[in-house]
């Protein structure tokens, strides 16, 4: 098996690609830039944790040792040096010679320094505290992720005391990065980082004292909640007081900047409790990720990728009934290449339809601000039956999702949160609709959150239908999620955590089986993570009995492809585009038999036995057919944002058509990228069906 926390590591590698590629746009360059520093970030607030205690305490043996701590902080030293040398190299001079420039107070004139001075003034030095260190001043609480000043003082305070070193805490309300005006910008697009402005006036800060030695630090925390389900009366007043301490958790990560000056540095590491390997010394700005105030603030579409408009989808007629549509067949729906605005509108005729009886849904993730929680209120208000099931531990989504659920249950909706123990990670949406003497239910499914403007981002399948066993499953999960009875035997679904991983091993088997025998056999399975061992080793298995296997893995996967001899039948793509891979689709063949799922659940431990999660089969040939040339064709033959996973584990970009001996290869010499493609065909029908 590949190591989990290295394959996430690589990962952001390949998403770094893009910052690198000089085809494209200069702001997305940067954007790119600011989603490995957010995507580091998140990485050592949840990852790094064990392994940085295992070091600690000194163990040499398990999966979370000393060696693994200083393997992955080698990794990820490299990886940050990269960034900043990329910025600095390359980003930052671009930005300069199209008149762009985050200037610093030495390139400052007068004028300039005069608009910042007054800026401190007004807006940044009423909200500074700094805090001298002394017996009655301990050092202060300093937040995740925060940023703060660390300054040697000479002489002595109002008390004819030496106290050296104080703390200077920057306000999060604050922008990180500010527009300058046009008065003084010279004909430029000029911004200053707060860390320059408070840099230039931390003299004035400490009258009477003299400023030396100074860094800007900022510290990253474990912030993964941990909440005993078992032993908590109400989990969601239980999360809302484990928010409270997120911002100070343990300390993984330091950084400062590549000036700072070893005591200092040393002082910061013995006040966290952290080794030197913990510490980074960074040229520029301690938090990239903030970058992204500077991207909004920019208007220069030209640096940017072209606009695009997903289509109306094609399927579908803003005029119908999705009732009616639905009774003649199923509907998919392929964002972002097609739009959110289909699911929102089934929601929207549900709510308005004085027919539909009851609506149930699942949330995991939907943000602070959205139209269909809105329309689900408005549900309530019009007298339906409205059932939510709220995950309330989505990470970093636990704060929004509570305050969802207190809003709906104010008004009388049911508010449910899951099962003790699990996440629910199921998309589904259920309607419930009299028609004559009947109770007739419309079902979607989705491989991706409620969350339009996620929707927007990231590649899922919305899967809009009436079939009466698919919708009957779906409403015997909600019962189960509700009731906490059995989960029925159920006609089409394979739920997790009960027999979705058993039948993915069983199918897997099955085709090694049939393989072993000469029977034509085929996997390709699209997913976001692949970790899961039981899995991993069914796959291997089914290989060595003949069995061809692609898999297309956005992110981490511990299986090691093409090793002779053991996984040589297997091949492990990932492919980054301008949109994030978040579909998970699989696609199974045994001779003429084909048979493709769609699934809410990467082939994840976490996902298969501690989540509640769906997989449900396409059973339409023609639409079945459309998923397997748009989800997995292309991307097989996708030769412009996919990388290729070497017998050594390591990845390789593809430029070429690596399966171009197979039907639907590309003929030109540099391939196609799948997306690009997929934009195309979906762009030239436009907004409009």
């Amino acid at each position: 098996m590949l190591d989990r926390d290295h394959s996430i590591l690589a990962f952001n590698e390949r998403v770094f690609d893009w910052a690198r590629r000089p085809d494209v746009p200069l702001i997305e360059r940067l954007r790119y830039l600011c989603i490995v520093s957010s995507n580091l970030d998140e990485f050592f607030e949840v990852r790094a944790a064990p392994h940085l205690l295992a070091y600690l305490a000194g163990d040499q043996k398990g999966d979370y040792s000393v060696e693994t701590f200083q393997r992955l902080s080698q990794s990820a030293h490299a990886l940050v040096a990269s960034q900043y040398q990329l910025y600095n190299e390359q980003l930052m001079p671009t930005f300069g010679a199209n008149g762009i420039q985050i200037i610093s107070h030495g390139e400052r004139n007068p004028a300039q320094r005069k608009w910042v001075q007054d800026y401190f003034e007004r807006e940044v030095r009423p909200l500074l505290v700094p805090v001298g260190l002394d017996p009655a001043h301990p050092f202060p609480q300093v937040a995740n992720k925060s940023l703060n000043f660390i300054v040697r003082l000479g002489g002595v305070d109002a008390f004819g005391r030496s106290n050296p070193i104080a703390i200077v805490k920057l306000p999060r309300v604050v922008p990180r990065i500010v527009r300058m005006p046009a008065r003084v910008s010279g004909g430029k697009t000029l911004f200053v980082a707060l860390s320059s402005i408070v840099r230039a006036h931390l003299q004035s800060m400490f009258p009477g004292r003299e400023v030396g030695e100074f860094s800007q630090f900022r510290v990253t925390r474990h912030s993964d909640l941990a909440v005993d389900e078992e032993d908590v009366k109400n989990l969601r007043t239980a999360l809302r007081k484990g928010l409270e301490h997120r911002h100070y958790g343990r300390a993984v990560r330091l950084e400062v900047s590549s000036s700072c000056a070893e005591p200092l540095a040393n002082f910061l590491l013995a006040q966290f409790d952290l080794p030197p390997e913990s510490l980074f010394r960074v040229h520029g700005p301690v938090n990239l990720a903030r970058l992204t105030q500077m991207i909004d603030l920019l208007d220069e579409p030209q640096l940017l990728f072209p606009p695009y408009q997903p289509s109306y989808p094609v399927t579908l007629s803003p005029s119908q009934s999705f009732f009616e549509r639905l009774q003649r067949g199923d509907v998919l729906i392929h964002q972002p290449f097609e739009s959110f605005d289909g699911v929102l509108a089934f929601l929207r005729e549900a709510v308005h339809d004085p027919q539909v009886l009851a609506i149930k849904q699942t949330i995991y993730r939907t943000g602070p601000e959205s139209e269909l929680m809105d329309l689900l209120r408005e549900a309530v208000r019009r007298g339906k039956e409205v059932t939510v099931v709220v995950e309330l531990k989505a990470r970093f989504d636990e704060e929004a999702n509570i305050n969802w659920a207190e809003r709906l249950e104010s008004i009388g909706a049911q508010v449910l949160y899951g099962v003790v123990g699990l996440k629910t990670h199921a998309k589904m949406l259920l309607v419930t609709r009299r028609e004559g003497r009947r109770l007739v239910r419309y079902g979607h499914l989705s491989t991706g959150n409620y969350n339009p403007r996620t929707a927007r981002l990231y590649t899922d399948i919305s899967h809009l239908t009436a079939d009466a066993q698919l919708t009957s499953d779906m409403d015997a999960v909600f019962v189960h999620l509700a009731s906490q009875v059995q989960l029925p035997k159920l006609g089409r679904m394979w739920v997790a955590p009960f027999d979705l991983h058993g039948n993915l091993v069983a199918r897997i088997d099955a085709l090694g089986t049939a393989a072993a025998k000469g029977v034509p056999t085929r996997i390709v399975a699209k997913m976001n993570a692949l970790t899961d061992e039981p899995l991993i080793e069914a796959l291997v298995r089914a290989s060595q009995k003949g069995l061809r296997i692609d898999l297309i893995v956005r992110g981490a996967c511990m299986l090691a492809a093409q090793v002779p001899g053991h996984t040589g039948n297997i091949r492990v793509r990932s492919v980054i585009g301008r949109f994030l891979e978040h579909s998970r689709v699989f696609y199974f063949r045994e001779g003429e038999d084909e048979s493709l799922y769609l699934s809410s659940a990467d082939w994840m431990s976490r996902n298969m036995m501690r989540r509640v999660e769906l997989a449900w089969p396409v059973t339409d040939p023609s639409l079945r057919q459309r998923l397997i040339d748009e989800c997995l064709v292309a991307y097989l033959h996708d030769g412009r944002d996919a990388w290729e996973q070497g017998a050594d584990g390591t990845y390789q970009r593809v430029l070429r058509d690596t399966h171009a001996g197979e039907d639907g290869a590309s003929r030109a010499i540099e391939a196609h990228g799948a997306q690009s493609a997929l934009m195309g065909r979906y762009g030239l029908r436009g907004s409009r069906p």
